[in-house]
């Protein structure tokens, strides 16, 4: 649960950090003699060696450890469009677990247009700084468009948090529920509540793991071919490949479904009636922030066997979280440019054998993000991957 001081303690927090991060220096009290190396006059020196063997600038300045968090302020967790400087404090915390767990020097880069055309051309003047690219919190389906252009244009890898992160954590998490429950991802039905990019990059790489049967619904209820309201091009290629005849709201597309995954912004949105008509065992991830589709105690009440949220505040926390900073560090260190389905679900399946099958539980299917073992396992996995591509 919140607690009733939450809101108060949260502004307090950063009202005395004045922010949560700065730049700092990995110099410390520079000589004389140390600055004519690291400016003037040895610096020139640098400058041209970069100039004549372009790839030198991975060895000498800190591209290759400087990633640029990018949003507009449209699609802020929960909240909406609340615009660039009310997003900065999310893209700051961002920037706190980038350094904490991948050790990377992230920069939030909160952008003063929502006009998709600027922010990619933006994105690409300021890439020669960075070594990566992280996209968040931006509107959708803009921002998938936006990712699609990014990739083309730019010789350095584009992560789409909201899409590529979200999609790794739960397909982590479903494969080890799935363990528990005694049930194949061939053989399921799952349903995801919102299409916007989580609910887009969710249904996209669980098809890549297998998964036949999936609903996608959206504000206008069951995502279907041949549907005309509130289509986009990314919905019709949910269309073509998923929900085989089901046209209704959620209360209808749920029934014997075997799992619920969340990600539609409203909260209180999954009601006990609709798990109590699941198959049995129903898992359910419910995993809008702040709040939830459905809180956890409801969902156990109701029947659901495997109950997860996006929060940090419940078990089971299926947060994203637990995937950037690691897929981030990796991909860095790996020189990789383009982040694949294949990479996404390499990464899902090790982040799902960081917990021995022996130590599942019901309220124990993924990982903490500070496990120790997650660098090493992830890293592994894309470069196992790497090398088959």
């Amino acid at each position: 649960m919140i607690s009733l001081d939450m809101p108060k303690n949260a502004i307090l927090f950063h009202k005395r950090l004045h922010g949560k991060i700065f730049v700092d220096s990995k110099i410390r009290k520079p000589s004389n003699k140390t600055l004519q190396i690291i400016y003037t006059p040895g610096v020139a020196t640098v400058c041209k060696e970069i100039f004549n063997h372009p790839n030198m600038k991975y060895q000498l300045t800190s591209k290759g450890n400087n990633v640029a968090i990018i949003t507009d302020g449209t699609r802020i967790l929960g909240l909406g469009n609340i615009g660039p400087n009310a997003a900065m404090p999310v893209m700051e915390g961002k920037s706190v677990l980038y350094r904490e767990y991948g050790n990377i020097s992230a920069f939030p880069l909160c952008l003063n247009t929502t006009d998709r055309k600027q922010i990619v051309e933006t994105v690409k003047a300021i890439s020669p700084a960075f070594g990566a690219i992280n996209l968040e919190d931006i509107e959708s389906p803009k921002v998938l468009d936006i990712s699609h252009d990014l990739e083309k244009s730019l010789d350095i890898p584009v992560f789409h948090d909201d899409r590529h992160g979200t999609s790794v954590v739960v397909l982590a998490a479903l494969l080890n529920s799935l363990v528990l429950v005694n049930k194949k991802i061939s053989e399921i039905k799952v349903v995801i509540a919102g299409a916007g990019s989580a609910g887009y990059g969710i249904w996209k790489l669980l098809c890549f793991a297998g998964c036949t049967n999936i609903i996608v619904l959206d504000s206008k209820g069951a995502i279907y071919k041949g549907r005309k309201e509130g289509m986009n091009k990314y919905k019709n290629e949910i269309a073509q490949f998923t929900n085989r005849d089901e046209h209704g709201c959620l209360g209808e597309a749920i029934v014997r479904s075997d799992v619920f995954i969340g990600v539609s912004g409203i909260k209180n949105l999954l009601k006990t009636r609709m798990i109590k008509k699941m198959n049995p065992d129903p898992i359910v991830f419910a995993l809008t922030n702040p709040y939830p589709e459905i809180h956890p105690t409801l969902a156990r009440n109701a029947g659901a066997r495997i109950i997860a949220t996006g929060s940090f505040n419940y078990e089971n926390k299926v947060n994203n979280a637990l995937v950037f900073p690691y897929v981030m560090r990796a991909i860095l260190d790996l020189k990789i440019r383009k982040i694949t389905p294949d990479i996404l679900y390499a990464v899902a399946v090790a982040i799902a054998n960081t917990i021995p099958k022996r130590k599942l539980a019901d309220n124990k299917i993924i990982p903490e993000i500070g496990d120790k073992s997650l660098q090493k396992r992830i890293t592994a996995a894309i470069l196992r991957q790497s090398r088959l591509n």
